[in-house]
């Protein structure tokens, strides 16, 4: 039957399924009041769907189901039997269900009604699909209700909007017309008025005034949907009561698997209830049984109304009843346990948490953050119930929800927390919520909270909030009190020597004074097989704080790969940030661009503000290195006022950084030297001491250029003791090539071991060879010019290598620029090609990227006319000489 007035919203909807089949797949959520008409449009999409031969899976989102998690989803895919979800995040499920949906062959419509009651999980996996959504013939259509948390939930999730309005007063006098022709003219003008264009009341107003009168209709100051539910409630109220009992325990249950239904009815009332005793709901059209013996209700305000009637008593019952069913499902029957109870149960909130911990071991984030969130409610002592809070913090900031961070932290109340706790409440809140740094006297008074940690016996708390700690130290430029108070904490917690945490702690306190062991430790840890993906951010992060940067590379990228796999998407936000810091820091371009890229666009979907500030720093970085100065400035500005702002003020080395590197790729040696000097000033608000160990190299070419060798001279000598200290490795190669270009001796330099450091061998020859053409000693500069080429152009650094070719012109030496042939590609693409390059599939390479592999197909059709290839073998040649150039 034709949708009265809602003509645009079908066309679109008919246009969304057409696009799908083709090949363009799309995403639209329908928004609006209740019962204005989404889930009829919602229920013709679906009709207009099978009529195109449309593979149609349809799920309604249940309020009692929100805390269990994967339920909506697994009712969602249940005819296609996915591989059980409840192990995985839901960034790899969303993946593995792209993968699905596109081996069935067919076009498919995700339909889902009532979106804004799918539970955690299945919100954060269906919306990351549909982000993910390209060249997969998808079509997802969500019906969601007005609200405030909805209104977050889709800002958050970034996905096309229908806001349906009110029908026209002429579209709805057709409609109520059409259900309720003969009424009195007043009593018309009466519907009319208290449905306000909204085609559920005037369906259900309509049909009750005309059997009723106007007796049926409630005063107009009662809200329009609680009298479309009271309306139902009084259908509802003609049933006999063992169908109306029956209808109260499909309300509750988190499916609707009659069986299931009938057996918590028989338990309530000791006695087997057959199923014909649903059948007087189905014969008055309030509820659907199909042919898997699925009940569905008619309309989602149905299954509202019968949970507003029922008694909170009668509530629990049926919520204990379907928890003994569901005995053999402990994790389905936990959640009716504790919907169960009539208040705070501190043995019940015992259990879920100990299910959340079992659940986070296995690496069921979503069940162990549904969990721990239910048993905060439950728990009874305002200490534990604290505890249990930062518990699920800290789960949610590994998913990457920032929302629910922000939230769970929000809730918190200090005056049930021990002192320390306090603290530690404190410095989470302080990064959480982003607020302007605090002084030094707070870190110490945050040492002396992880302190007391120990001392009362929970060593492993305090070593997870020093954990907490460590960047926080590391980018606030500390006076050596401090450095020795956090080392003296840090040292009490007696970690062994070869715990990796201990190694992580000391290195971002001091990197100088920790330095010498701190290496020696990372590379004995690199060849570790049993440390876990976060554990290789935490010390890839510190391999950064040393200048390791060949031993971080390492550790991030085995780290990102098992990330991936597991979907624990804001730890894996973290170690791209970690695998493109590394990158920068040997000067590969090449790898580094992608990987930083990526990183930024994580950060942004998962909401996590600090690391996104450093994600495009290191994007600016690498921009600079291949040579688009104008991007990096663009980054390193709009980052600028917000690390200002926020006191953040060491971070601005690494804004100074991608300006001073920009500068340099430019040929600008003055302004170069200009903005990477202000890193090494105590005067400026760039200062920061640990950066040195980094930026050596950079402002030594840029002297040498520039003629600043008085100014660097003075540098180099305060470094010195550092460098031998800490035996940094970032520093030592800074400080050779510094050396180098102050005394001119360069073959010493070059004499050095440099094979993990290209770039930098690369500088040193580059610079050594300009020199001995200037001197005229043009045969022997001609073999280093050559050699510094290639290295540049295959780390992607096109400006050094354009001068190294420069100075090979003026030996009379013409050296011919390689195509690069992932010049013309975006980020992602280049990953992709990559990828491929390496022999991976399409599937495998989706699995790495989040991407449907139908999608990495049309990313790959697309790039091999770009790069004047036809298939993946030469793709994989023309990858390999342009890497070797």
């Amino acid at each position: 039957m034709e949708i009265v007035g809602r003509d645009d919203e079908v066309a679109a909807l008919e246009a969304l399924l057409a696009n799908a089949a083709g090949g363009q797949g799309a995403v639209l959520v329908l928004r609006g009041e209740a019962g204005i008409g989404k889930s009829a449009l919602l229920e013709q999409t679906v009709e207009t769907a099978h009529q195109r031969g449309v593979r149609v899976l349809s799920v309604t989102g249940v309020q009692v189901e929100v805390q269990v998690p994967y339920a909506a989803l697994e009712h969602l895919l249940r005819p296609l039997r996915p591989a059980p979800m409840a192990d995985r995040s839901p960034y790899r499920v969303a993946v593995e269900v792209l993968e699905l949906l596109g081996d069935l062959g067919e076009p498919v419509l995700l339909a889902v009604e009532d979106a804004h009651w799918l539970d955690g999980a299945s919100w954060e996996t269906l919306t990351f699909l549909c982000r993910r959504i390209g060249a997969d013939r998808i079509a997802v259509v969500m019906a969601v209700r007005e609200g405030d948390d909805i209104d977050r939930r889709l800002a958050a999730a970034g996905l096309a909007q229908l806001r349906l309005e009110p029908l026209s007063t002429t579209d709805a006098g057709a409609l109520l017309d059409r259900v309720a022709p003969d009424l009195a003219r007043t009593l018309r003008a009466r519907v009319l008025d208290e449905a306000a264009g909204n085609p559920l009341g005037l369906v259900e107003l309509g049909a009750a005034a005309a059997r009723s009168g106007g007796s049926a209709l409630l005063p107009s100051s009662v809200p329009l949907s609680t009298r479309i539910e009271q309306t139902f409630g009084g259908l509802v109220a003609e049933l006999p009561p063992p169908t109306r009992d029956l209808l109260l325990i499909a309300a509750l249950h988190d499916g609707g698997n009659l069986d299931e239904i009938l057996a918590a009815a028989g338990i309530l009332t000791g006695v087997p209830v057959p199923a014909d005793t649903v059948q007087p709901a189905v014969t008055a059209r309030l509820v659907s049984v199909d042919e898997q013996y699925e009940l569905r209700f008619r309309h989602p305000l149905l299954r509202s109304a019968l949970r507003q009637q029922a008694a909170p008593g009668d509530r629990r019952r049926v919520h204990a009843a379907l928890a003994e069913v569901l005995a053999a499902s402990p994790e389905r029957g936990l959640w009716h346990r504790a919907s169960a109870v009539p208040g705070p149960d501190e043995a019940l909130a015992r259990q879920l948490t100990d299910a959340a911990a079992g659940a986070a071991e296995r690496h069921a984030a979503a069940f162990a953050l549904a969990a721990v969130s239910r048993a905060v409610q439950l728990s009874e002592d305002p200490g534990a119930r604290a505890r249990r809070q930062f518990v699920a913090a800290q789960l949610a900031y590994e998913q990457g929800d920032a929302h629910g961070v922000r939230r769970l932290l929000g809730e918190v109340d200090p005056s049930a927390l021990r002192p320390a706790d306090q603290a530690r409440l404190h410095w989470l809140r302080e990064a959480v919520f982003e607020t302007p740094w605090t002084g030094h006297e707070r870190l110490l008074a945050y040492a002396d909270a992880v302190e007391t940690m120990h001392r009362d016996g929970e060593t492993e708390a305090a070593a997870g909030a020093m954990i907490e700690l460590g960047l926080r130290i590391y980018y606030s430029s500390v006076p050596a009190a401090v450095r020795d108070r956090f080392t003296e904490v840090t040292l009490a917690l007696g970690l062994p020597d070869d715990d990796p945490r201990l190694t992580v702690l000391l290195l971002l306190i001091d990197p100088v004074a920790h330095g010498a062991a701190g290496l020696e430790r990372l590379r004995a840890l690199v060849h570790r097989i049993d440390l876990a993906p976060a554990m290789r951010f935490d010390l890839a992060v510190a391999t950064f704080a040393i200048g390791a940067f060949d031993i971080g590379r390492s550790l991030a990228l085995s780290g990102v790969v098992e990330l991936r796999t597991q979907g624990w998407i804001g730890t894996l936000t973290r170690a791209l940030n970690s695998a493109a810091s590394s990158c920068v820091g040997l000067g590969d371009a090449r790898a580094a661009l992608p990987l930083a890229a990526e990183c930024v666009a994580l950060a942004e979907e998962t909401h996590q503000s600090t690391w996104l500030l450093g994600s495009k720093l290191l994007l600016a970085h690498a921009e600079a290195l291949r040579g688009d100065g104008a991007a990096a400035r663009r980054l390193a500005d709009a980052v600028e006022p917000v690390l200002v702002a926020a006191r953040r003020l060491p971070l601005l080395a690494l804004v100074q950084r991608a300006r001073g590197v920009a500068a340099l790729a430019e040929g600008h040696a003055d302004d170069a030297f200009r903005q990477l000097f202000r890193i090494f000033d105590p005067a400026d608000s760039a200062y920061f001491p640990n950066y040195h160990l980094h930026a050596l190299a950079d402002l030594a070419e840029a002297a040498v250029l520039g003629g600043f060798h008085e100014r660097l001279g003075a540098v180099v000598t305060e470094l010195e003791p550092v460098a031998e200290r800490s035996q940094s490795p970032s520093l030592r190669v800074g400080l050779g090539y510094a050396r180098a270009v102050l005394s001119g001796d360069f073959a010493a330099a070059l004499a050095d071991d440099l094979s993990g450091w290209p770039f930098e061998r690369a500088r040193l020859q580059l610079t050594y060879g300009a020199a001995l053409r200037r001197a005229f000693r043009i045969t022997e500069s001609r073999p280093l010019l050559r050699a510094a080429a290639t290295t540049f152009d295959g780390l992607g650094t096109t400006p050094w290598a354009d001068r190294a070719r420069a100075e090979l012109r003026a030996t009379g030496e013409t050296r011919r620029k390689p195509l690069d042939a992932l010049a013309t590609l975006t980020p992602q693409e280049q990953q992709i090609t990559r990828l491929a390059a390496e022999g991976l599939s399409n599937r495998e390479i989706g699995e790495r990227l989040f991407l449907s592999p139908r999608t990495v197909s049309t990313h790959l059709y697309r790039i091999y006319p770009k790069i004047q290839v036809s298939s993946r073998a030469e793709l994989a040649r023309k990858i390999t000489s342009s890497d070797v150039a």
